[in-house]
């Protein structure tokens, strides 16, 4: 009989009571920060958005006046509440709570720990996610989280579950630390090749360089009113959205097409496949490619590039990739870059070589591609198979009787 059966049988042979769980927990939501402040300089303080739950670190900073009653931790528990309920433990220098982000933490850790809360609460959110109604994104509400109950084993019982599983989390952090490092390297591989198979010889006579107009049209986004933003309905990608390689559905507003009836929206549509730009703010110059399976709709500061005939779409993209920095220095550089779409056209030259080289080169940076970020294959598999390891044994030692009642 292993010691967490012995304290089990010791304190709870009955089986373990089941309590609300807000009872026990306190939650904290975040607070709406003005976006105008956002920033890329990590000169500020650290701002805790959804898309920063799962890695614990901060992609994004805020320069302007704050709460401190929204002030995170290294060791406290978060939770996003838009599209993938993800928990994650903050990781980073104290940062800032930003909305549609929770902090769970107990109210009496005599009675419930906060290690018992992280390690159990994962899976509940992603079953309640799971289940939870809604439309292209879905949205953790208040009242999800005040329905919840959760097993509530004496605290002897959660010290022993606590301390394996954060053993076995830790060594678990060491492997993929290895995986990340070894991820690392390819990334950077990947990044050489990309720019040896797209560096071209200016004299070379089968490679025509051309300014983007004439290879490719442009279209900027549409002003949806903010104060016509909906938590469902129509999706918009803003320039927050857009953060290289794919377009990131977290933090993602919506529209009602009633509120726009007497617009014509269809030049702004962007479906699977389009290549799209941020144009202003922290992500000027990056540039990612939409994935999603439904239509979604570009806002101001966005912009789609539609390549002509001439130019496969795919090799645009990799080439655009090589030229963000490029991009983001045309813009202004600096705080607040502000890209003109007539400069853009103007200004980036764009080598043409026959459409069968174009392809040739998709398919081999589509391979390193998939290499780096497809979960399915290559390192990320490997990586996410220590992380089911872990969930495996996490979900054993978290599997309690129910005390009857």
């Amino acid at each position: 009989m292993s010691k967490i059966e012995e304290l089990i049988q010791q304190y709870c042979p009955d089986g373990v009571e089941w309590k609300k769980f807000v009872d026990f927990v306190n939650v904290q939501y975040g607070y709406p920060f003005d976006s105008k402040n956002f920033t890329d300089n990590n000169q500020y303080i650290p701002l805790i958005r959804i898309r920063d739950v799962l890695q614990g670190k901060a992609s994004t900073y805020y320069n302007g006046e704050y709460s401190e009653d929204y002030l995170i931790k290294r060791g406290d528990i978060l939770v996003g509440m838009d599209g993938n309920f993800n928990l994650g433990v903050w990781d980073d220098r104290d940062g800032l709570l930003n909305q549609r982000v929770c902090k769970l933490y107990s109210k009496d850790e005599k009675k419930l720990l906060n290690g018992y809360i992280n390690h159990y609460m994962k899976p509940i959110f992603r079953d309640v996610e799971e289940r939870t109604a809604g439309g292209s994104v879905k949205h953790l509400s208040a009242k999800i989280i005040n329905d919840l109950s959760i097993p509530i084993p004496p605290l002897e019982v959660q010290e022993e579950i606590v301390r394996i599983l954060d053993k076995f989390s830790l060594l678990t952090a060491e492997l993929e630390a290895e995986l990340e490092a070894e991820l690392e390297l390819r990334k950077k591989q990947y990044d050489f090749y990309r720019n040896q198979l797209l560096s071209f010889d200016s004299d070379s006579d089968t490679v025509q360089w051309k300014k983007l107009r004439e290879v490719c049209e442009f279209r900027n986004g549409f002003a949806f009113k903010s104060n016509l933003f909906r938590n469902n309905g129509l999706p918009i990608i803003r320039i927050t959205n857009i953060f290289g390689n794919t377009i990131r559905m977290e933090d993602i507003k919506f529209f009602h097409e009633k509120d726009y009836a007497s617009v014509d929206l269809t030049p702004f549509e962007i479906k699977k496949g389009d290549i799209l730009i941020a144009m202003s703010g922290a992500t000027t110059g990056k540039i990612g490619i939409y994935k999603q399976n439904y239509p979604a709709y570009l806002n101001q500061r966005t912009g789609k590039f539609i390549p002509k005939k001439e130019l496969n779409i795919k090799f645009l993209y990799y080439y655009l990739s090589t030229k963000v920095n490029f991009i983001y220095n045309m813009a202004g550089g600096g705080a607040q870059p502000n890209l003109s779409s007539n400069e853009l056209k103007e200004k980036l030259i764009i080598p043409i070589p026959p459409l069968s080289e174009q392809q040739r080169i998709v398919d081999i940076l589509d391979r390193f591609d998939a290499l780096v970020n497809d979960l399915s294959a290559g390192l990320p598999a490997e990586i996410e198979g220590r992380r089911k390891q872990y969930e495996y044994y996490r979900d054993t030692l978290l599997t309690f009787k129910r005390k009857a009642e």
